[in-house]
């Protein structure tokens, strides 16, 4: 792979500078048309999802799944939905009546948005016509800024719905997913920026026009791995979805929440798992294009038309089965454990590549192919280092003594002890003894045969 594979390919610009679409030849209804299909797409999209997930899962665990409504069930994600719709709708009489109900709009609306940018394919021929318009919406060269402020934003949903609930569940779901959104948002950010470096572009199209010959995730694969954690991270599922530990919020930030209002967090949840999986193939999958060797049949014949599309919804349901696939497979982490795989490791790795990415790049532009070696050299001397790093085992802090007894209510609240702390001795324990040691006949209250 070497130099070639992260070195600038040229574009060709033409409409606005600085993207490879062509949108000069759409209007209004154009876009109205393309908008439309998008949110079709979107919503027939969940409702596969639905069908998908609960039979995939089900395999997994060794049972049927839905199978009477519908061939296969199909019709099963339909039910749910109609069920949905006629549920009674409750609105709590704590709540605080106007954010309550932006709350889930706000979610559902920003998951929409995404798509605008995603390019389905290149540019298409209308049936029965000679307009030919690119298989996307829009672009511009920082499109994929707009899909992390769309992301950003849609949290605000999450969070004013647990706040407006007037509920402690809720609102402790939504403190969580603030805090979750903004470690692994971060470490998503940073695994995007070396493809920016090698792209040289934050346009959607031109990153897909920039895997013409490879495809990103190959020589950016710790990247790749990143982006792969923080977007499971990042739509709070498993074994991520503290935000709505069943276990421990009932059902969080949507606890609170019925019929349609409940409805719109659950479809605001699906449509960004497609989101984040639409991002994954366009950055690190090549898009809209075909895999090889199908990419090199008749001088890329499954490149042009109406094939893209194919391609891209095929990949973007392979991220898909990554998502269930790991929701049927890992147990959700410990709230602890999850922050600290953002922050002391998701972080520090995607800041150490995306300098290196950086470092090489530059030298790339500015040393002679025989420096090579040594930057090779000297990357892999620092990932290795990188990699000893996590290795080194933690100071544990000191332990406090261990004849001291421990005090729950210390803090003014009652806390759980620490590994090696031991609670005092219960009262109840006390006052049992006595009883325990008492002659059995004080005990024994058998009634006597014929009495």
């Amino acid at each position: 792979m070497g130099a070639h594979m992260l070195a600038l390919l040229p574009f060709e610009t033409p409409g606005v500078p600085g993207i490879k679409a062509d949108f000069s030849q759409d209007n209004g209804w154009v876009y109205l048309i393309k908008a439309v299909l998008i949110l079709v797409f979107l919503l027939t999209s969940v409702l596969f999802a639905l069908w998908f997930e609960r039979r995939l899962v089900a395999r997994m665990q060794v049972r049927p799944g839905p199978n009477v409504h519908g061939p296969l069930g199909l019709f099963q994600a339909i039910a749910d939905a109609v069920k949905l719709l006629i549920k009674e709708d409750i609105t709590v009489k704590a709540a605080d009546k106007v954010v309550y109900i932006i709350a889930p709009i706000i979610s559902v609306f920003c998951s929409f948005l995404v798509f605008a940018v995603i390019p389905f394919g290149p540019e298409v021929r209308i049936p029965f016509t000679d307009f030919v318009t690119p298989a996307q919406l829009t672009d511009f060269p920082v499109a994929v800024l707009y899909i992390l402020a769309c992301a950003a934003l849609g949290v605000y949903g999450i969070v004013l719905g647990g706040w407006s609930s007037g509920s402690t569940y809720p609102l402790l779901g939504g403190v969580r997913s603030t805090a979750q959104v903004i470690s692994y948002e971060l470490a998503m950010g940073l695994a995007l920026v070396s493809v920016f470096i090698v792209a040289g572009s934050m346009s959607t199209s031109e990153i897909v026009e920039s895997q013409t010959a490879f495809w990103w995730f190959l020589p950016l694969f710790p990247a790749f791995i990143l982006y792969i954690v923080s977007m499971i991270g990042e739509t709070n599922r498993l074994p991520f979805d503290l935000p709505e530990a069943e276990g421990e919020l009932v059902s969080g930030y949507m606890t609170e929440y019925s019929s349609m209002k409940f409805a719109w967090f659950f479809l605001a949840e699906y449509i960004n798992m497609i989101n984040v999986s639409a991002v994954a193939t366009t950055l690190f999958f090549g898009g809209w294009r075909a895999p090889w060797p199908l990419s090199a049949i008749n001088d890329g014949m499954f490149n042009t038309g109406w094939w893209p599309i194919l391609w891209f919804v095929a990949k973007v349901w392979l991220f898909m089965f990554v998502f269930v696939w790991v929701r049927g497979t890992l147990l959700r982490f410990r709230y602890d454990q999850f922050m600290k795989l953002g922050w002391k490791v998701m972080i520090p790795i995607a800041l150490a590549w995306a300098a290196a990415v950086a470092i090489y790049r530059g030298l790339d532009e500015f040393t002679d192919i025989s420096d090579r070696t040594f930057i090779f050299t000297f990357l892999g001397i620092a990932a290795v280092a990188l990699a000893a790093s996590f290795l080194i085992p933690e100071k544990k802090p000191e332990q406090a003594d261990d004849d001291a007894p421990f005090d729950a209510f210390a803090d003014g609240f009652p806390v759980p002890p620490l590994p090696g702390q031991q609670l005092p001795p219960s009262p109840r324990a006390g006052r049992r003894e006595p009883v325990a040691a008492a002659p059995a006949e004080l005990t024994d209250h058998k009634e006597e045969p014929g009495v």
